[in-house]
């Protein structure tokens, strides 16, 4: 399922963490012009890590209560879990695949 699509209906929101798996979930919206420019990451770095970590995409000008939910500031933002569910990290605006790569790799996901 392409990334841009993952939140179209409400009953897609994704449950995050991902019970027993590092998660990245990244908060943006599909229309912003930095979110754009992560759709191609986020499915690069979904194949990449499947079945090691979760990579998750929620559209928060579809679902805004989800945003609220996270505290986010600004758009895009990711955030990381560790295998416990525990939040570990936070990162605001565009992340490139060696940043994303680094995080996971600190978090133990090669």
């Amino acid at each position: 399922m392409p990334v841009a699509s993952a939140a179209a209906e409400p009953a897609e929101v994704p449950a995050v963490p991902v019970p027993g798996m590092v998660t990245m979930l990244d908060l943006g919206a599909t229309e912003c012009i930095p979110c754009k420019m992560m759709i191609p990451v986020l499915e690069d770095m979904r194949k990449e890590y499947a079945g090691r970590a979760a990579v998750l995409f929620i559209d928060v000008w579809k679902h805004p209560d989800e945003g609220r939910r996270f505290g986010i500031q600004g758009i895009p933002t990711q955030i990381f879990y560790d295998a416990q569910g525990r939040e570990v990290g936070r990162h605001v605006g565009f992340f490139d695949r060696d940043g994303i790569r680094a995080m996971f790799a600190k978090l133990g996901v090669h």
